[in-house]
């Protein structure tokens, strides 16, 4: 089995934390096949970035696809392009949004997820109340820039873990989901020093990706996610016509 793992950003220094988290979970005879996408911003966090993130999401899911992938997994808590991606690829994509929430939900009825920045928490709010985990489910921004997340000289370490400790003070949380692929690589360090559940979504999405392939579930296409119909499309997208992307 081939999963594809898509960072929609650009740093692929935040790529291979990811990679590594996925990789430490996966089956054998799982491969997972991580990429960068090449246009875009550099971190996501926000309501335009994740627009200009979607593009180049596409153009990596398309090529995946045709090199064999059997399923693909969008590498930010956004779940970023996670609709268009659905509709373009004959092949299961899953959010790590979705994958975590539907993860914890098995494990735990007050969940508090701990995200970057302010900006970031109402998107994934609408996210949770999308999901249908409105009423468990707080988002907590513990103010921290994504790419803060690789410099060990910040303090987002430190802050992660303040937000972690007023989220099982103040909300009561059961379990933490971390709100950013770019977190992935502290779960089990974090899990032992708060002794509480703690979701990466990255891992939750692979295996919720091989599960999917072992079922040999596809996406539907009738209805939401039926097949992009073919048009042109003008001027800098013109690459995207849905038959030249996925041809």
């Amino acid at each position: 089995m081939k999963i594809l793992l898509v960072n929609p950003n650009t740093t692929a220094s935040m790529t291979a934390t990811a990679a590594d988290a996925a990789w430490r979970v996966a089956a054998v005879g799982t491969e997972i096949v991580a990429t960068t996408s090449t246009m875009g911003p550099a971190s996501i966090e926000g309501y335009y970035d994740e627009a200009l993130a979607v593009p180049g999401l596409l153009m990596e899911i398309a090529r995946g696809e045709k090199q064999g992938a059997d399923a693909a997994i969008i590498a930010c808590f956004d779940d970023t392009g996670l609709d268009a991606a659905r509709a373009l690829s004959g092949i299961p994509v899953v959010g790590i949004c979705e994958a975590a929430l539907a993860s914890v939900s098995f494990i735990a009825q007050r969940i508090t997820i701990v995200t970057t920045m302010e900006r970031s928490r109402l998107p994934i709010e609408h996210l949770v109340q999308r999901y249908g985990m409105a009423g468990r489910v707080k988002v907590r921004a513990a103010d921290i820039p994504v790419l803060s997340l690789e410099d060990p000289a910040s303090d987002a370490g430190e802050r992660l873990r303040g937000e972690i400790a007023l989220a099982l003070r103040d909300d009561r949380a059961e379990a933490i989901v971390l709100g950013c692929a770019g977190m992935a690589d502290l779960t089990a360090e974090l899990q032992r020093e708060f002794g509480v559940p703690v979701v990466d979504g990255v891992a939750a999405a692979v295996k919720q990706a091989e599960a999917l392939v072992s079922l040999g579930l596809t996406t539907a296409k009738r209805g939401a996610y039926a097949t992009p119909i073919s048009k042109s499309y003008a001027g800098l997208l013109a690459p995207f016509e849905p038959t030249a992307l996925s041809a």
